[in-house]
Protein backbone atom coordinates (compact mmCIF):
# COMPACT_ATOMS: atom_id res chain seq x y z
CA UNK A 1 0.00 0.00 0.00
CA UNK A 2 1.05 3.62 -0.48
CA UNK A 3 2.41 5.44 2.56
CA UNK A 4 -0.73 7.49 3.16
CA UNK A 5 -2.81 4.30 3.25
CA UNK A 6 -1.06 3.02 6.36
CA UNK A 7 -2.79 5.71 8.40
CA UNK A 8 -5.91 3.54 8.00
CA UNK A 9 -4.24 0.73 9.91
CA UNK A 10 -3.15 2.79 12.89
CA UNK A 11 -6.65 4.25 13.22
CA UNK A 12 -7.93 0.66 13.16
CA UNK A 13 -5.50 -0.14 15.97
CA UNK A 14 -6.96 2.73 17.96
CA UNK A 15 -10.45 1.29 17.38
CA UNK A 16 -9.25 -2.05 18.67
CA UNK A 17 -7.97 -0.46 21.88
CA UNK A 18 -11.28 1.36 22.37
CA UNK A 19 -13.25 -1.83 21.80
CA UNK A 20 -11.32 -3.52 24.60
CA UNK A 21 -12.14 -0.82 27.19
CA UNK A 22 -14.77 -1.55 29.83
CA UNK A 23 -16.46 1.74 28.95
CA UNK A 24 -16.04 1.41 25.17
CA UNK A 25 -18.00 3.86 23.03
CA UNK A 26 -18.45 1.22 20.30
CA UNK A 27 -17.45 -2.33 19.44
CA UNK A 28 -15.34 -3.20 16.41
CA UNK A 29 -14.53 -6.93 16.52
CA UNK A 30 -12.66 -6.67 13.20
CA UNK A 31 -10.34 -3.82 14.17
CA UNK A 32 -7.41 -5.96 15.27
CA UNK A 33 -7.57 -8.02 12.10
CA UNK A 34 -7.45 -5.02 9.75
CA UNK A 35 -4.92 -3.12 11.88
CA UNK A 36 -2.40 -5.92 11.79
CA UNK A 37 1.05 -5.67 13.31
CA UNK A 38 1.78 -2.59 11.19
CA UNK A 39 -1.17 -0.71 12.63
CA UNK A 40 -0.04 -1.16 16.23
CA UNK A 41 3.55 -0.23 15.44
CA UNK A 42 2.37 2.96 13.78
CA UNK A 43 0.04 3.68 16.68
CA UNK A 44 3.07 3.65 18.98
CA UNK A 45 4.88 6.00 16.59
CA UNK A 46 2.07 8.50 16.01
CA UNK A 47 -0.47 8.40 18.73
CA UNK A 48 -0.80 10.37 21.94
CA UNK A 49 -3.56 9.85 24.52
CA UNK A 50 -5.37 12.82 22.96
CA UNK A 51 -5.21 11.28 19.48
CA UNK A 52 -6.49 7.90 20.66
CA UNK A 53 -9.34 9.56 22.57
CA UNK A 54 -10.25 11.65 19.54
CA UNK A 55 -10.32 8.67 17.16
CA UNK A 56 -12.72 6.90 19.52
CA UNK A 57 -15.05 9.90 19.62
CA UNK A 58 -14.90 10.35 15.85
CA UNK A 59 -15.79 6.73 15.26
CA UNK A 60 -18.70 6.84 17.70
CA UNK A 61 -19.96 10.14 16.28
CA UNK A 62 -20.00 8.92 12.70
CA UNK A 63 -21.54 5.59 13.75
CA UNK A 64 -24.44 7.53 15.24
CA UNK A 65 -24.77 9.86 12.25
CA UNK A 66 -24.98 6.83 9.97
CA UNK A 67 -27.59 5.01 12.04
CA UNK A 68 -29.67 8.16 12.56
CA UNK A 69 -29.56 8.96 8.85
CA UNK A 70 -30.74 5.50 7.88
CA UNK A 71 -33.71 5.82 10.22
CA UNK A 72 -34.66 9.48 9.85
CA UNK A 73 -33.65 10.34 6.28
CA UNK A 74 -34.38 7.14 4.34
CA UNK A 75 -30.83 6.92 3.04
CA UNK A 76 -30.46 4.53 0.09
CA UNK A 77 -26.73 4.87 -0.58
CA UNK A 78 -23.77 5.35 1.70
CA UNK A 79 -20.39 6.27 0.25
CA UNK A 80 -17.31 5.95 2.43
CA UNK A 81 -14.91 8.48 0.93
CA UNK A 82 -11.41 7.27 1.83
CA UNK A 83 -12.91 4.14 3.37
CA UNK A 84 -9.59 2.97 4.75
CA UNK A 85 -9.99 0.04 7.13
CA UNK A 86 -13.49 1.07 8.19
CA UNK A 87 -15.67 -1.92 9.10
CA UNK A 88 -19.11 -0.35 9.54
CA UNK A 89 -20.71 -2.52 6.80
CA UNK A 90 -19.83 -5.55 8.94
CA UNK A 91 -20.15 -4.41 12.55
CA UNK A 92 -23.28 -2.21 12.57
CA UNK A 93 -26.92 -3.26 12.23
CA UNK A 94 -28.15 -1.15 9.32
CA UNK A 95 -31.77 -2.30 9.42
CA UNK A 96 -32.58 -1.71 5.74
CA UNK A 97 -31.41 -2.32 2.19
CA UNK A 98 -28.57 0.03 1.35
CA UNK A 99 -25.99 0.24 -1.42
CA UNK A 100 -22.56 0.83 0.08
CA UNK A 101 -19.64 2.19 -1.94
CA UNK A 102 -16.10 2.34 -0.60
CA UNK A 103 -13.68 4.73 -2.28
CA UNK A 104 -9.96 4.43 -1.65
CA UNK A 105 -6.71 3.43 -3.28
CA UNK A 106 -6.90 0.08 -5.04
CA UNK A 107 -4.03 -1.52 -3.12
CA UNK A 108 -5.63 -0.69 0.23
CA UNK A 109 -9.03 -2.02 -0.83
CA UNK A 110 -7.44 -5.25 -2.05
CA UNK A 111 -5.64 -5.78 1.27
CA UNK A 112 -8.81 -4.97 3.20
CA UNK A 113 -10.86 -7.47 1.19
CA UNK A 114 -8.33 -10.18 1.99
CA UNK A 115 -8.33 -9.36 5.69
CA UNK A 116 -12.15 -9.39 5.85
CA UNK A 117 -12.68 -12.35 3.55
CA UNK A 118 -14.47 -14.36 6.26
CA UNK A 119 -16.57 -11.46 7.59
CA UNK A 120 -20.26 -11.17 6.73
CA UNK A 121 -21.93 -7.98 5.57
CA UNK A 122 -24.87 -6.66 7.56
CA UNK A 123 -28.19 -7.91 6.28
CA UNK A 124 -29.53 -5.97 3.30
CA UNK A 125 -26.24 -4.42 2.21
CA UNK A 126 -24.50 -4.57 -1.12
CA UNK A 127 -20.86 -3.42 -1.00
CA UNK A 128 -18.91 -2.12 -3.98
CA UNK A 129 -15.27 -1.06 -3.79
CA UNK A 130 -13.96 1.60 -6.15
CA UNK A 131 -10.21 2.02 -6.44
CA UNK A 132 -9.36 5.70 -7.00
CA UNK A 133 -7.03 8.54 -6.04
CA UNK A 134 -9.28 11.01 -4.24
CA UNK A 135 -6.85 13.85 -4.91
CA UNK A 136 -7.45 13.31 -8.64
CA UNK A 137 -10.38 12.30 -10.85
CA UNK A 138 -12.66 9.66 -9.33
CA UNK A 139 -16.24 10.68 -10.16
CA UNK A 140 -16.59 8.61 -13.35
CA UNK A 141 -15.31 5.50 -11.61
CA UNK A 142 -17.98 5.85 -8.92
CA UNK A 143 -20.74 6.33 -11.50
CA UNK A 144 -19.49 3.36 -13.51
CA UNK A 145 -19.66 1.25 -10.35
CA UNK A 146 -23.42 1.82 -10.11
CA UNK A 147 -23.72 4.94 -7.96
CA UNK A 148 -27.03 6.74 -8.57
CA UNK A 149 -27.19 10.52 -8.58
CA UNK A 150 -30.91 10.30 -7.81
CA UNK A 151 -30.84 8.04 -4.75
CA UNK A 152 -30.69 9.65 -1.32
CA UNK A 153 -27.05 9.53 -0.27
CA UNK A 154 -24.95 9.85 2.87
CA UNK A 155 -21.28 10.61 2.29
CA UNK A 156 -18.84 9.76 5.11
CA UNK A 157 -15.57 11.68 4.77
CA UNK A 158 -13.56 10.44 7.74
CA UNK A 159 -9.93 11.27 8.40
CA UNK A 160 -9.26 12.58 4.90
CA UNK A 161 -9.62 16.31 4.39
CA UNK A 162 -6.55 17.43 6.32
CA UNK A 163 -4.34 15.27 4.07
CA UNK A 164 -5.38 17.26 0.98
CA UNK A 165 -4.44 20.70 -0.33
CA UNK A 166 -7.17 23.32 0.06
CA UNK A 167 -8.04 23.25 -3.64
CA UNK A 168 -8.49 19.49 -3.53
CA UNK A 169 -10.64 19.75 -0.37
CA UNK A 170 -12.94 22.24 -2.02
CA UNK A 171 -13.02 20.27 -5.25
CA UNK A 172 -13.94 17.09 -3.39
CA UNK A 173 -16.76 18.66 -1.38
CA UNK A 174 -18.10 20.37 -4.51
CA UNK A 175 -18.03 17.06 -6.38
CA UNK A 176 -20.00 15.38 -3.61
CA UNK A 177 -22.62 18.13 -3.91
CA UNK A 178 -22.81 17.83 -7.70
CA UNK A 179 -23.28 14.07 -7.52
CA UNK A 180 -25.97 14.31 -4.82
CA UNK A 181 -29.72 14.31 -5.16
CA UNK A 182 -32.28 15.86 -2.80
CA UNK A 183 -31.89 14.89 0.83
CA UNK A 184 -28.18 14.12 0.64
CA UNK A 185 -25.98 14.44 3.72
CA UNK A 186 -22.24 14.58 4.30
CA UNK A 187 -20.47 13.89 7.59
CA UNK A 188 -16.83 13.88 8.55
CA UNK A 189 -14.11 15.78 10.35
CA UNK A 190 -11.80 18.76 9.92
CA UNK A 191 -9.03 20.44 11.88
CA UNK A 192 -8.31 24.09 12.61
CA UNK A 193 -5.42 25.97 11.04
CA UNK A 194 -3.63 26.11 14.39
CA UNK A 195 -3.62 22.31 14.53
CA UNK A 196 -1.14 22.31 11.66
CA UNK A 197 1.44 24.28 13.64
CA UNK A 198 0.67 23.35 17.24
CA UNK A 199 4.02 22.85 19.04
CA UNK A 200 2.57 20.11 21.26
CA UNK A 201 1.51 18.11 18.20
CA UNK A 202 4.69 18.84 16.24
CA UNK A 203 6.32 15.41 16.82
CA UNK A 204 3.17 13.70 15.54
CA UNK A 205 2.89 16.00 12.51
CA UNK A 206 6.59 15.61 11.74
CA UNK A 207 6.30 11.81 11.89
CA UNK A 208 3.44 11.92 9.38
CA UNK A 209 5.55 14.12 7.10
CA UNK A 210 8.50 11.75 7.34
CA UNK A 211 6.26 8.82 6.47
CA UNK A 212 4.80 10.51 3.39
CA UNK A 213 1.40 11.42 4.82
CA UNK A 214 1.61 15.11 5.83
CA UNK A 215 -1.27 17.20 7.09
CA UNK A 216 -1.92 19.99 4.58
CA UNK A 217 -5.22 21.73 5.33
CA UNK A 218 -7.14 23.23 8.22
CA UNK A 219 -9.95 25.75 8.61
CA UNK A 220 -11.25 27.85 11.49
CA UNK A 221 -14.65 28.31 9.84
CA UNK A 222 -15.93 24.87 8.81
CA UNK A 223 -19.45 26.22 8.36
CA UNK A 224 -18.22 28.69 5.73
CA UNK A 225 -16.14 26.07 3.94
CA UNK A 226 -19.09 23.72 3.69
CA UNK A 227 -21.45 26.47 2.55
CA UNK A 228 -19.04 27.60 -0.17
CA UNK A 229 -18.89 24.03 -1.45
CA UNK A 230 -22.65 23.43 -1.61
CA UNK A 231 -23.44 22.14 1.87
CA UNK A 232 -25.38 23.62 4.78
CA UNK A 233 -23.94 22.68 8.18
CA UNK A 234 -26.45 20.99 10.46
CA UNK A 235 -24.00 20.29 13.26
CA UNK A 236 -20.42 21.27 14.08
CA UNK A 237 -18.98 19.81 17.28
CA UNK A 238 -15.66 19.83 19.03
CA UNK A 239 -14.75 16.77 21.09
CA UNK A 240 -15.93 17.36 24.62
CA UNK A 241 -18.81 19.64 23.73
CA UNK A 242 -22.24 18.55 24.92
CA UNK A 243 -23.34 15.29 23.38
CA UNK A 244 -20.00 14.43 21.79
CA UNK A 245 -19.07 11.66 24.24
CA UNK A 246 -16.22 10.90 26.61
CA UNK A 247 -13.46 13.55 26.50
CA UNK A 248 -11.14 14.19 29.49
CA UNK A 249 -9.52 17.36 28.14
CA UNK A 250 -10.27 21.07 28.29
CA UNK A 251 -12.60 22.38 25.56
CA UNK A 252 -12.15 26.03 24.60
CA UNK A 253 -15.06 27.93 23.03
CA UNK A 254 -14.87 28.77 19.35
CA UNK A 255 -14.34 32.51 19.91
CA UNK A 256 -10.91 31.80 21.43
CA UNK A 257 -8.55 32.12 18.48
CA UNK A 258 -5.36 30.30 17.43
CA UNK A 259 -6.35 27.06 19.17
CA UNK A 260 -5.74 23.59 17.72
CA UNK A 261 -9.15 21.99 17.29
CA UNK A 262 -10.91 19.03 15.75
CA UNK A 263 -14.35 19.52 14.25
CA UNK A 264 -16.95 16.80 13.72
CA UNK A 265 -19.59 17.86 11.22
CA UNK A 266 -22.82 16.88 9.54
CA UNK A 267 -24.21 18.93 6.64
CA UNK A 268 -27.11 18.75 4.21
CA UNK A 269 -27.10 19.54 0.51
CA UNK A 270 -27.80 23.23 0.09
Amino acid sequence: MEAVSYTAQWTAAARALETERDDALFSDPYARAVAGEVGFKLLERYASPVTVAYLALRTAYLDQVLLNSLEAHDIDQVVFVAAGMDTRPYRLSWGRKVSVFELDRSALLDVKSELLADAELAEGLTRTTVGVDLAGSWQSALLDAGFSTEARTLWIVEGLLYYLEEGAVRGLLESLARLSGPGALVAGDLISTAALSNPVARPFIKALEEDGAPWLFGTDTPEDLLAECGWSAQEIKQPGEEGSGRWPYLVLPRHVTDVPRNFLFTAALS
